[in-house]
């Protein structure tokens, strides 16, 4: 998921330009057409005026949604502010935003708005507490550059994946964005010599990976770089007349690369004063912040000892079920992370560490989702059929990228979503593991789970509420869901599936012993290895990304159990009149908390 997209913060908003209002169609919890409540037009009132005041500061996000278009037009030339001021006015607009959406009495309005307003005012209030505590934009992200946070990595991606190049006027807007790239270079550099001052700089094997992955950035000629090649790529077969590789290798060498060697020697600079500790505990106040990070990721007040005794028994129990399953395949010998790792090796298992091995993976996906589509109105009303591509990510980012992540569609239908597989090594990737993977980040997870919210009757800033214990728990769910409508062909399919969730339950001790337990890097990468089996790679990719985004781990396994709470307290409710599809049809009320979420469920239950 693109895990840092938080409703209010400067990163994320929407416009009601171009869309309908929540008052147009309000329906209350369980789905029915309901006549707004008295309320319900101060409370879009209020959402309106939160995204008018935001939707200015927010170009990117604007552009991924679809919405810089009519009286926003003017955004797809622009990009936001990453200043060291951002923060102070994202915590201004913070308060305001929250000041007008309390001002709405809930006892005025229709269920569906008052989930709605309960769910802003969450949001709202979750993105107040890196602000306003720690100085942070969010206590999962403390450090402004990292092998997978920074211009550097995102903007390329950004302009190559998110920026259309439709028309002239999108060409254009591509190279004002581009000019705008140095800037924002040189505010981040500012803002990192800032943050080191105060201690907060990523570990050194981190801006090692962050450096190497800049130099891949900065070593072709301006003309044969990346930035320039995802433009002219574009305009040439939309048959756009212009000299857009000139303009932009221009722009490239006299604006782009000046302000990354600005950065570069920056951080080659600071590089000694690196720290080898992986953990958040080793800076000033870095007990607070994960404690921060990690209520905010898994929407919850579980403590990290809480959630490290979870991961440690849930990491017991399916190792107990995959065993009986590696036996059946002939695989007896050594510690069950050891056999999963020798099933791993097995050359059936394997696509061919080629391009053409890396075609082939790509077609086996696309063919899972197609198959599992099939399946799905087995278990949701209206399983909607989005458009979803799967790509592999970008060379150039590999090294320090996460191993896969998803992009929404824009709001509009304009583009796709998309689905990345970090494809670095395609042996990172066995056969049996990939069916649960694309039920996770395709259908019936992210893909079917973001598709359902975004067609849904409620206000914008519902539909791209971020809550990533929801959306991953959801997913992990979805991999457990697939199993019950046979989406798993074999008993190692299955194994996979079994492992998938092992993964998941060894984050939580990972995380949490990274963290809070002082666990080495190498240690967490280990325990990677020896418990689940994953290549040496891949795993310490997976602790990479922990060490530098604390808490997120935790949110999918949490998440999942919550998810089956609330589907038994429906079962219990509901008994005989319980309704598969209709339990699924929460989806219709947006992603929330999770405590929201056991509630409305029960709520619902109770209403059939």
């Amino acid at each position: 998921m693109d895990r840092r997209a938080f409703i209010m913060s400067s990163a994320a908003t929407a416009t009601l330009s171009v869309l309908p209002t929540r008052s147009a169609f309000a329906q209350t919890s369980v789905g029915a057409a309901a006549a707004p409540s008295p309320g319900d037009v101060r409370l879009n009132a209020a959402f309106d005026q939160v995204l008018r005041e935001t939707v200015r500061q927010s170009p990117e996000f604007a552009t991924s949604l679809g919405l810089d278009t009519g009286k926003d037009a003017d955004l797809r030339h622009m990009l936001g502010n990453n200043s060291h001021a951002a923060i102070a006015k994202d915590l201004a607009r913070n308060r305001k935003a929250q000041a007008l959406v309390t001002a709405v009495d809930p006892a005025s309005l229709s269920p569906q708005a008052r989930i709605d307003r309960e769910v802003v005012l969450y949001s709202i209030q979750s993105n107040m507490v890196g602000p306003e505590k720690f100085g942070l934009s969010s206590p999962q992200g403390p450090y402004p550059i990292t092998q997978q946070d920074g211009v550097y990595f995102s903007m390329p991606d950004f302009l190559a994946s998110t920026h259309p190049v439709k028309t002239a006027d999108d060409a254009e807007a591509y190279l004002d964005r581009l000019a705008m790239m140095g800037r924002l270079l040189d505010n981040e550099t500012e803002v990192q010599r800032r943050e080191a001052a105060k201690g907060r700089l990523a570990p050194d094997f981190s801006l090692d990976l962050a450096l190497g992955q800049m130099a891949n950035l900065r070593s072709p000629s301006p003309a044969d770089n990346q930035l320039i090649q995802a433009l002219t790529s574009r305009t040439g077969p939309a048959k756009i007349a212009g000299d857009w590789q000139a303009r932009a290798a221009k722009i490239v060498a006299t604006q782009v690369y000046p302000a990354l060697d600005r950065q570069i020697a920056l951080l080659r600079s600071l590089r000694p004063s690196a720290r080898s500790a992986a953990g958040i505990w080793a800076i000033p106040n870095g007990d607070a912040i994960y404690a921060a990070a990690l209520a905010q990721a898994t929407t919850t007040s579980l403590s990290p000892d809480e959630v490290h005794r979870m991961g440690l028994q849930q990491v017991a129990e399916l190792t107990a079920q995959l065993d009986p399953i590696l036996r059946g395949q002939g695989l007896t010998q050594g510690s069950v992370g050891a056999r999963l790792d020798q099933l791993n090796r097995l050359p059936a298992q394997l696509f061919a560490n080629t391009d053409a091995g890396r075609a082939e993976l790509l077609a086996s996906l696309n063919a899972g989702v197609q198959a599992m589509q099939a399946r799905l109105p087995k278990a949701f009303t209206n399983p909607p059929n989005a458009a979803l591509e799967i790509r592999r990510v970008a060379p150039e980012i590999q090294d320090g990228a996460p191993n896969g992540y998803y992009f929404r569609a824009p709001l509009d239908g304009s583009r796709a979503a998309i689905y990345w597989i970090n494809l670095k090594s395609v042996h990172d990737w066995p056969k049996y593991t990939l069916p649960s993977l694309t039920y996770h980040e395709g259908v019936p997870g992210h893909h079917l789970q973001i598709s359902t919210a975004q067609r849904a009757p409620t206000h914008p800033l519902r539909k791209i509420a971020f809550f990533n214990a929801y959306l991953e728990g959801w997913a992990l769910y979805a991999e457990q869901l697939a199993d019950e409508l046979g989406g798993y062909a074999s008993p190692v399919e299955r194994a996979g599936y079994l492992q998938s969730f092992l993964f998941r339950a060894a984050r939580l001790v990972v995380d949490t012993g990274i963290h809070t337990k002082r666990w080495t890097h190498d240690q967490a990468t280990k325990y990677l290895v020896d418990t689940v089996g994953f290549a040496p790679g891949r795993s310490q990719r997976e602790v990479e990304r922990y060490c530098v985004s604390p808490g997120q781990a935790c949110s999918y396994k949490i998440g999942h159990a919550a998810w089956l709470r609330a589907r038994e307290k429906a079962k219990t409710i509901a008994g005989d009149r319980f309704d598969l599809k209709h339990f699924h049809d929460v989806l219709e009320a947006g992603a929330m908390p999770l405590s929201m979420l056991e509630r409305i469920v029960g709520e619902r239950a109770r209403a059939v």
